[in-house]
């Protein structure tokens, strides 16, 4: 698996992962319940990570939706 986009913004991943679910890339991500854990909310920040043979679809879908700022 390849990282895609690290953020704490809940709302952003999940629209990322809808996006890439409806182009046929699945999707996973890490680190949700990290936060949590440590005791500081939002200090650890979440990754979406695809499959290593979905990563450059996957960053050709996420510039076209204009948000090619938010890649690693």
């Amino acid at each position: 698996m390849k990282e895609l986009v690290r953020s704490n913004d809940p709302v952003l991943l999940n629209w990322l992962q809808v996006l890439l679910r409806d182009s046929g890339i699945e999707t996973v991500i890490f680190d949700a319940h990290m936060s949590i854990l440590e005791g500081s909310a939002g200090a650890i920040q979440r990754r979406l990570m695809v499959a290593d043979d979905d990563y450059e679809q996957a960053r050709a879908r996420v510039k076209d939706a204009g948000e090619a700022d938010q890649l690693v």
